[in-house]
């Protein structure tokens, strides 16, 4: 929707709250109504009428008629049939707005996070996020929405990577919700991927952001049990994997390693591709994958790669060095994975009463219910043979 009416309109600012209202028309009367023959032209023709209401009453204040009467609802059918969210990508990535904001406002209106959620993505409070997206929005007051030329998509590449780790990241292991993982999000995150790597082939750390996606995405099917509740990772039926997205991603990356300089989202692939080529959780080589985690923190250092790292750290040093390895990293003291990867070493190294209190905990701050359910079942006591 907000394609197609920023096509014919322009102003990314006004489309957007056009489609929003377009939206809450939709969500106020199909219920009463029902859903008309097609949705998505009724959907994309509202939008566009209240742009153009918009528009009457803006020209209204400043004595310009003229401008409004020449504007006509477009018709969706004769909508160019090229995909335009790479071009929406790239606006919401404009050089003119901070990292910040444009991580905020490139989740919200192409990845479709609400601001909770991208909060929870960037580890920084609701209504900060609320800001960075409002501010952003009157930055790109006036800019056009078309893709950029070939010399400015470079200073726009980082933020448009992250941004689709980031919608897949959510879409992989959704913050919140009744689902393990979101597949809308995933799946458009890697389409879009695909759409970026095709345009810049050379580019190393694009192809290992695709890479990276296909690895993690081939075991979905494995990640949920019939009842909708999570598997970890080491009692996953491996030969659920999708073999074929494997065998993608670790062609990508062995073809990106060798041409491309070394990136953070081509590390992060090969630590994946290690998993993924176990055929069974204790075939896993750990030391490899530790030696893939110093790697990633020296090139790429954040508190979510440090936490990453412990379970590695314990597999292959104990988990005692791994709980003290633990105490060290900070930045997310109310992140319930910490409570998760806690818990997890603390079972291994025998202290089960302990262990259930950090599941407890962490299923007390997680959002996600499977995921809560989860974590329950490993808080409660075990019950005598």
């Amino acid at each position: 929707m907000l394609n197609a009416v920023c096509r014919r309109f322009g102003d990314f600012s006004l489309c957007e709250d056009a489609v929003q209202e377009a939206l809450l028309s939709a969500a106020l009367k199909w219920p009463e109504q029902g859903l008309p023959d097609n949705p998505k032209s009724w959907l994309i023709t509202a939008a566009a009428r209240r742009r153009i209401d918009i528009e009457r009453s803006e020209s209204a204040r400043r004595q310009r008629e003229h401008t409004a009467a020449g504007l006509a609802v477009p018709q969706p059918e004769l909508a160019p049939a090229d995909d335009d969210t790479l071009t929406l990508l790239m606006l919401c990535c404009h050089p003119e707005l901070g990292d910040s904001s444009q991580l905020a406002l490139t989740l919200r209106a192409v990845g479709g996070l609400t601001t909770a959620e991208i909060g929870r993505a960037l580890l920084v409070p609701e209504k900060t996020v609320s800001q960075r997206i409002n501010r952003a929005k009157k930055r790109l007051s006036g800019a056009r929405f078309r893709m950029p030329p070939p010399e400015e998509r470079a200073e726009r590449m980082a933020a448009v990577r992250q941004v689709l780790y980031l919608i897949f990241t959510e879409g992989h292991t959704a913050s919140s919700g009744t689902a393990v993982n979101r597949i809308e999000l995933t799946a458009e995150a890697i389409r879009l991927t695909r759409q970026l790597h095709a345009q810049v082939p050379d580019d190393g750390e694009v192809a290992g952001l695709l890479a990276l996606m296909l690895l993690s995405d081939a075991r979905r099917p494995a990640r949920t049990r019939p009842d909708g509740t999570a598997v970890p990772l080491a009692e996953q039926d491996r030969t659920r994997w999708d073999s074929a997205a494997i065998a993608e991603g670790v062609g990508l990356l062995e073809k990106t390693l060798d041409t491309a300089q070394l990136g953070p989202y081509q590390i992060e692939a090969a630590i994946a591709a290690v998993h993924d080529e176990a055929a069974r959780a204790e075939d896993t080589d750990w030391p490899q994958i530790l030696a893939l985690y110093d790697l990633l923190l020296a090139v790429a250092p954040s508190p979510v790669a440090a936490l990453n790292r412990i379970v590695p750290v314990a597999m292959v040093h104990g988990a005692r060095e791994g709980l003290r390895q633990l105490d060290e990293i900070g930045g997310l003291d109310e992140h319930h994975r910490v409570d998760v990867v806690r818990a997890h070493l603390l079972d291994l190294a025998g202290e089960a009463e302990q262990a259930r209190a950090y599941y407890r905990s962490a299923a007390q701050k997680t959002l996600n219910v499977p995921e809560r359910q989860y974590l329950e079942s490993r808080a409660a006591p075990k019950k005598s043979p």
